[in-house]
């Protein structure tokens, strides 16, 4: 259900996520802050923060969204074809068609062994950063986090890979609530990049 405060919530969530280029989590716990509500106020559900973030796109960044999705497609492309010995997976933002210039690209790897693609980046003399970030189950995940060019949009974009075990990949691609495909392969992004739609 619902409520006048979830949606004013999710709004200034969508706000902080377009604008600033925020992940969901932070962002609505940022807009709790903004709006001077405790730290315990029920948080708008991930699909009501989907569509005012939509909404948000069409109404103020309808104009340069969709180049600078395209543009963050194609990048998440290139780094897909260089690990593509890891069963890449587009996730996110990027994927889901709401992404801006300021969004980070997260593809989801998923590995026989989970230090192969760690060596595969130190092989091509790629600087990255490791971190624990939270997987799709809720779980720690494995991330090598590292900056790239994108040529499109001229700056660096973040790109994160997320190690994942090859026996997750049965369940990965089980639609969500709304029956989409929550993640997509590299020919789903390269139907995406000619259809230039979003999943």
């Amino acid at each position: 259900m619902h409520t006048p405060l979830s949606e004013e919530i999710a709004h200034t969530t969508a706000r902080l996520v377009v604008e600033e280029g925020l992940e969901w989590g932070p962002a609505k716990r940022r807009a709790l802050r903004q709006m001077g509500l405790p730290a315990r106020t029920p948080l708008p559900d991930n699909d009501l923060v989907e569509e005012a973030v939509r909404e948000y796109i069409q109404l103020f960044c309808a104009d340069t969204q969709p180049r600078e999705l395209r543009a963050l497609r194609q990048l998440a492309l290139v780094w897909m074809e260089r690990m593509a010995a890891f069963r890449p997976h587009l996730a996110g933002a990027v994927w889901h068609g709401t992404a801006t210039r300021l969004s980070d690209i997260y593809l989801q790897l998923f590995c026989d062994d989970p230090k192969s693609a760690e060596i595969a980046l130190i092989d091509h003399h790629v600087d990255y950063e490791p971190r624990t970030v939270t997987g799709f189950h809720g779980e720690s995940v494995e991330a090598l986090s590292l900056g790239s060019k994108s040529p499109e949009l001229n700056e660096m974009i973040g790109v994160h890979l997320l190690i994942y075990d090859l026996d997750d990949l049965r369940g990965a691609l089980r639609p969500d609530s709304k029956g989409r495909t929550p993640r997509g392969d590299i020919t789903a992004v390269r139907c995406l990049l000619q259809e230039n739609t979003t999943p």
